[in-house]
């Protein structure tokens, strides 16, 4: 079949070289033109405008959109839909907010457009691996789309999960997982360095685990090559993002009255990495001192009273 692309950046650009290793038609376009003309060396057919890429497609279009959540979708939508005809299906591939695809599913709906939120999992290894997709959105064009998403897919590695929002509020909870999974492996390994006397090889420990262990993973072996690569993470500041969907798995289990402890203190731990110095840490030392005249350093590192 063939299909639109929009954004080439990493995952863009890979999935329109896994959809061409099938056979099937990409047309692409990226805001910058010269990302366009790399792909259309490795035989993407470049377009240098929106225009020019809904004119190379012959309805209905299927247009998938590669762009950062919020803002820039919002606006590459807008910009398509003076391009595009009812039945031309349009699909978010990156991680938005499942509200924000309720919305936009209905206001396209209204003009004869369809939607389909596809939460998108693999990173960069999706290339070699292929992507895990959690579709949202009318089944009919789902089944339409079918074959590009089995290109894009390994075996049994996309599933039609519900109605519009349902794909991006699943990937929404994997992401919020995989906060508190990143977290225990991040502290568990701290323990282990921290007992020097039995001077571990961590490396050697993350590859021992992924050995027939109960917690076996591919983050796991993505710990591994992080460790073979940089044994005390020397070149790294212990300063992490988040990019928006553990906030939202947190909110939501607010609102639906369920506890998730372990995701919320993955999160809350994220914030205090990019504290330069903590102010609540200063006042915790400070109360000590206050109520039981114990030792506290100073701004140059000393200790005093």
């Amino acid at each position: 079949m063939e299909l639109g692309i929009i954004g080439l950046g990493r995952m863009g650009a890979n999935m329109a070289r896994r959809l061409l290793r099938d056979g099937h038609r990409v047309v692409a376009y990226n805001r910058t033109p010269a990302r366009t003309r790399e792909m259309e060396a490795e035989g993407v057919q470049g377009a240098y405008s929106l225009a020019e890429l809904t004119e190379q497609l012959a309805p209905p279009r299927p247009i998938w959109i590669m762009v950062p959540a919020g803002d820039p979708v919002e606006e590459m939508i807008e910009r398509l839909l003076p391009l595009i005809e009812p039945g031309d299906i349009l699909i978010d591939g990156g991680n938005s907010n499942y509200r924000d695809s309720m919305r936009r599913a209905e206001m396209l709906r209204q003009r004869g457009l369809h939607f389909l939120d596809i939460g998108t999992s693999g990173g960069i290894w999706g290339l070699e691996i292929g992507y895990c997709l959690m579709i949202g959105g009318e089944r009919e064009a789902f089944e339409h789309l079918e074959p590009a998403l089995k290109s894009l897919a390994p075996e049994n590695g996309y599933a039609y999960v519900g109605p519009s929002g349902a794909g991006h509020f699943v990937k929404m909870v994997h992401n919020g997982i995989e906060y508190g999974m990143m977290e225990a492996l991040a502290e568990g390994f701290e323990i282990l360095r921290a007992k020097e006397e039995f001077h571990l090889d961590l490396r050697q420990i993350a590859e021992l685990w992924q050995q027939g262990s109960v917690v076996r993973s591919w983050l796991l072996e993505l710990t591994e090559r992080a460790l073979a690569r940089d044994a005390d993470l020397s070149g790294i500041r212990d300063w992490v993002a988040d990019s928006g969907e553990g906030r939202w798995t947190v909110w939501e289990s607010i609102d639906l009255d369920v506890p998730a402890p372990v995701i919320t203190l993955a999160l809350q731990t994220r914030f205090r990495s990019r504290q330069e110095e903590s102010f609540a840490a200063k006042l915790l030392a400070a109360l000590r001192r206050e109520f039981g005249g114990h030792a506290v350093k100073g701004a140059g590192g000393e200790a005093g009273k």
